[in-house]
């Protein structure tokens, strides 16, 4: 038998059990004080605030609105979501390219004492790490942007599995950027048969009532209503 001559430790297990524990934590919290949270995941320039601001307009009547912001640097994006009404955070990551459960829990904490009824996470823009890590979300929301093509579901298949609805931004500029929705959709539904998929606009509003329904109708199935 070959000597032992060194102990092999396997960092990333360790750091996704560790995740997880603060994932499970933010859901219990999320429970508790009666928080509908929604992690929105995209690439860098899909829209997601430009369409984030979209669904807090059509949504704020109805329920209170947080914001999380996650960003390596900036303030910009949390400016905007507060001007539209929403509660906000701003969170630096310093580098990182996701957000994990201990940074989450640290900013939906920070939106307290009295916390909106639904929190939106703006994850950071990346298609790939924040498919890979368990923030203790709700629902799993994606946004994939026009320009960066139909057939995007086969290059991060990760993403499209897990998560569970997308938005298809800048619909309006399909014919330009010679994208077809069906195709999109076909292998999408290959990896994730279930997700709905709706095409919008947030540059002239096309297709965001219908998500902020769809919105509503889930967060009621939760129960969460504010109940701490």
């Amino acid at each position: 038998m070959k000597e032992k001559l060194f102990d092999i430790i396997d960092v990333k297990a360790g750091l996704e059990e560790e995740n997880a524990g603060f994932a499970e934590e933010t859901r219990r919290f999320c429970l508790e004080k009666g928080i509908y949270l929604i992690n929105l995941m995209a690439s860098p320039g899909a829209g997601k605030t430009t369409v984030l601001c979209r669904l807090i307009d059509s949504l704020k009547d109805e329920f209170s609105i947080g914001v999380i912001e996650a960003d390596v640097d900036a303030d910009v994006d949390a400016v905007t979501v507060t001007e539209h009404g929403a509660k906000t955070v701003q969170l630096h990551t310093g580098g990182s390219c996701h957000m994990d459960g201990r940074m989450t829990l640290t900013g939906v904490k920070t939106l307290g004492p009295d916390y909106p009824e639904v929190i939106f996470l703006e994850n950071i823009g990346n298609l790939v790490c924040p498919a890979e890590f368990d923030v203790g979300s709700d629902l799993k929301m994606m946004i994939l942007s026009v320009p960066e093509g139909d057939d995007k579901p086969l290059k991060y298949p990760l993403m499209f599995t897990v998560s569970e609805c997308m938005l298809v931004n800048k619909i309006d500029t399909a014919e330009i950027f010679d994208f077809d929705l069906e195709r999109c959709t076909d292998h999408v539904r290959k990896l994730n048969s279930d997700m709905p998929v709706f095409p919008v606009s947030g540059k002239t509003g096309e297709g965001t009532d219908a998500v902020a329904d769809w919105l509503r109708e889930k967060i009621r199935e939760s129960g969460k209503r504010g109940k701490a």
